[in-house]
């Protein structure tokens, strides 16, 4: 099997855990059971991520990957009288962004599937099916039970604050794109652990020590600011390129962000990954994201001593019908190699 074809197996099996920040744990025992099938060591941490530990030449100073496992999602936020879900976002998304999509509401003791609805959905009924605001208020789950008000949800077992998952819809297609809900940020996390299946099986040993970090709460600010070993010097956040109007980066590169939201990254750092992008003859670009945040970022917020970056693949329509390349999750994968057999800035 190709290298590519595994990394998308296992991105098709992690995008199908659901995994709203909050409710990681059976995605983060996906990847602990990776890296232990391979005798690799791999601890959780008190608040739920994963840190595995790859032994290098150099133990006094060392590098941190992360990626991080948690996605988009909601919680039960009400039970309305005619039996629907009010849901309260779980991440940055727009409501027009799950509109119509089929979800899992996760109850203590079942897993109901059901859909995202506006409230006045049919036309045939309202006249502002088409003007009515997209929001907390309007928008509803129908869940597929027979029921028709609160006492009858509330009998399923369905509470306030029960998770709520979105089906990702995950296809690969012949032309080489790979469309799916949560490739932010899982197609990075398959990249991590592909990196890991090689090494292992390769018995390589690297130049430092390396640690991959799986973080679980990114998508509410606080993911990777903790757990970090104290003799990192070198963090990079594997997270998402960002396209759009006024971004250079497409979904065939692998991305290298110099700032978002958080200010700008290390400059040292960021021109290295630059430079073996490009003398590995890489698709890659330089990237500034208006609208991000990112581990890393959290992590120097949080006062680490670091020097911190962030690349990825590029990935179209972020927060809503997301879609990336091969060629994007190659090129990123090949960066990641040469950086960790690099010598430290």
């Amino acid at each position: 099997m190709k290298q590519i074809d595994r990394i998308a197996e296992t991105l098709e099996k992690l995008v199908h855990i659901p995994s709203p920040s909050g409710y990681t744990d059976q995605a983060i025992a996906f990847c602990k059971n990776f890296a232990g099938s391979m005798g690799l060591p791999a601890k959780v941490t008190n608040k739920g991520s994963l840190l595995i530990t790859l032994p290098g030449k150099d133990t006094a100073h060392h590098r941190l990957l992360t990626a991080h496992v948690d996605t988009l999602g909601a919680m039960v936020k009400s039970i309305k009288s005619d039996g629907t879900l009010s849901l309260t976002m779980i991440g940055g998304f727009r409501w027009n962004s799950v509109e119509g999509e089929y979800c899992t509401i996760h109850s203590k003791e079942k897993a109901y599937s059901g859909t995202i609805l506006m409230h006045q959905t049919s036309v045939h009924v309202y006249k502002d099916a088409g003007d009515a605001k997209r929001d907390e208020k309007n928008i509803e789950v129908r869940i597929d039970e027979r029921t028709s008000s609160r006492e009858e949800t509330e009998a399923l077992g369905i509470r306030v604050g029960d998770f709520v998952s979105f089906d990702p819809r995950f296809e690969r297609t012949p032309s080489g794109f790979i469309k799916s809900r949560h490739l932010d940020d899982k197609a990075s996390v398959a990249i991590l652990l592909e990196l890991l299946r090689d090494y292992n099986q390769d018995k390589r040993q690297l130049p430092y020590t390396t640690h991959i970090l799986i973080s679980n709460n990114e998508e509410i600010g606080y993911g990777g600011n903790s757990s970090i070993p104290d003799e990192v010097v070198e963090y990079i956040a594997v997270d998402m390129g960002a396209i759009g109007d006024g971004q250079a980066t497409t979904e065939y590169d692998v991305s290298i962000c110099v700032k978002d939201s958080s200010g700008p990254y290390h400059f040292a750092l960021r021109e290295q990954l630059a430079e073996l992008a490009a003398n590995h003859h890489l698709s890659h670009k330089l990237d500034i994201y208006p609208y991000y945040g990112s581990d890393a970022s959290a992590a120097i917020r949080a006062g680490y001593d670091i020097r911190h970056g962030l690349i990825g693949p590029g990935i179209a329509a972020s927060h809503a019908f997301e879609r990336t390349h091969e060629e994007a999750l190659t090129a990123t994968y090949a960066l990641l190699d040469a950086y960790l057999n690099s010598q430290m800035i």
